[in-house]
């Protein structure tokens, strides 16, 4: 993060442009990892009951989550999920990754986070190119994982087992996203969603959301003042980053 405001984010070498180098370790401003990574590296150091609820309820839109001690709160990066059963789709589906994945236990939550910053959520996924009937996009394919982890298809088990609340959020530079709308409707949703007549149940509505980076910033500036002085400069930094890549990417889309 220092390092891109400070404008010490080098550029690549001429074999790495032209793809016989690959830099793994340069920081490229149009990395939509480094800036998932610099983010949430961030808001874990940051006492959670002053941004997540807060975060949640503005990606809802409705006031779902309270202000409270989150027990075993973890903040994962990257984290690879099983992969999805054969049974449940008519395709070989490898394991997926979620950007961040945020988990607590009063009540049993994880939320799924799917980061980008230039480019859109993809429309196809691996082995799933939209041929068979259902929708192959990035955000469904992460809802039915999501719903299938926390345990809320119907399936023949020796004990029942408490479904977890589950939330979706899309993090983009702006609202808007079509497919947001579309799949906070349920019945649109299961019908995306091959065998969704398993779903006999879903988590308490809405369960997807999106925030934006405005959205980011505006909940950190507003509950700065409740933080301490560490937290309070780690919010600063976030809120003088998030703009900066903003204002890169208005730069670079004028270039088009």
């Amino acid at each position: 993060m220092l390092t891109e405001l400070s404008g010490k984010g080098g550029t690549l070498c001429q074999p790495a442009k032209e793809g016989k180098l690959r830099c793994p370790l340069m920081i490229r401003p149009t990395s939509e990892d480094v800036i998932t990574g610099q983010l949430f590296g961030s808001l874990r150091a940051i006492n959670p009951r002053w941004w997540l609820p807060d975060f949640l309820n503005r990606a809802l839109g409705t006031a779902r989550f309270r202000r409270q001690v989150f027990r075993k709160l973890r903040i994962e990066l990257w984290q690879k999920q099983p992969p999805f059963p054969r049974s449940l789709v008519p395709w070989d589906e490898g394991a997926s990754e979620v950007d961040a994945v945020i988990t607590w236990e009063n009540p049993a939550t994880t939320v799924y986070i799917e980061a980008k910053y230039r480019a859109s959520l993809a429309t196809t996924t691996e082995n799933n190119s939209g041929n068979n009937g259902f929708p192959s996009d990035q955000l469904i394919r992460n809802a039915r994982v999501g719903l299938y982890q926390c345990g809320w298809y119907d399936e023949a088990r020796l004990f029942e087992i408490p479904p977890r609340d589950f939330v979706l959020i899309l993090l983009t530079p702006s609202l808007g996203n079509r497919l947001v709308q579309e799949y906070r409707d349920p019945d649109r949703m299961k019908a995306s969603i091959p065998h969704g007549d398993r779903l006999s149940r879903l988590p308490r509505g809405p369960f997807i959301g999106e925030l934006s980076y405005r959205c980011v910033t505006d909940v950190l500036n507003s509950q700065r003042r409740w933080v301490t002085r560490p937290e309070r400069q780690l919010i600063d930094q976030i809120t003088d980053y998030l703009p900066f890549k903003l204002d890169q990417l208005k730069s670079a889309n004028g270039r088009r």
